[in-house]
């Protein structure tokens, strides 16, 4: 999962990247309105933690132009503004939460995690497929009750399928989800974490949950019929 952080003042947005990124997000930091909607309309992301108080373009602003293009990641305001009135004004805008500073980073992992599953229509902290299992919030991974120990990257891929059960996700949407900007690789790198993957979750079962699609990408789904495809 890639989340955007907005935040102007350097060591909070520092802060919130390593925590995020200890969590096991891809992470991308920035520290004005117009840096943000130019990562924004550069790449997908999965939810942004927005401040409200910024240069060049405040939260406001930036959420509203968001929503009226038509964007509707979900957002977490974070603001030192603690009266009714700006949290109404941010929610009517569009915001999904919204978290008054100073606050507890174990409750900003919860807020963040719970607008997200709602965002997918997943009002639980866990994924299935058949006989799989997956545990966002302990980052436990179990088929047929065993439990799978993956890299970090490699739990992050496999959410990414879980959410897109049955749809079909290539190369390019990978990267663009699982790595942020700093990632200077190619993408045969995608295709080793694939294949390491594929090798934790399917060797040894007869029913096989991740298949290579030729020449586009590959899908997470239940296939009753034996082997590879």
């Amino acid at each position: 999962m890639r989340i955007l952080v907005v935040e102007d003042e350097m060591d909070m947005n520092r802060l919130l990247v390593k925590t995020l990124k200890r969590e096991g997000y891809s992470v991308d930091g920035c520290f004005d309105g117009e840096e943000a909607w130019l990562h924004l309309m550069g790449a997908e992301y999965d939810a942004v933690v927005l401040d409200v108080m910024m240069p060049k373009k405040d939260g406001y602003t930036l959420i509203q132009e968001l929503r009226d293009k038509g964007k509707d990641i979900p957002v977490l305001f974070l603001t030192a503004k603690d009266s009714i009135a700006d949290r109404v004004k941010g929610l009517d805008l569009g915001a999904d939460d919204y978290l008054i500073k100073p606050f507890d980073f174990d409750e900003l992992l919860a807020r963040i995690r719970a607008m997200t599953r709602k965002h997918v229509g997943n009002r639980n902290n866990s994924f299935t497929a058949g006989n799989l299992t997956m545990d966002v919030k302990s980052h436990v991974v179990t088929r047929d009750g065993k439990e799978i120990t993956l890299l970090p990257k490699e739990f992050s891929i496999l959410k990414y399928l879980l959410r897109n059960k049955g749809n079909v996700v290539s190369r390019e949407q990978i990267e663009d989800r699982i790595w942020n900007y700093e990632y200077s690789g190619n993408s045969n790198n995608v295709d080793v974490y694939m294949s390491k993957l594929r090798k934790k979750i399917d060797d040894g079962y007869d029913t096989k949950l991740i298949h290579t699609i030729r020449g586009v990408g590959w899908v997470l789904r239940e296939d009753e019929q034996g082997g590879k495809s």
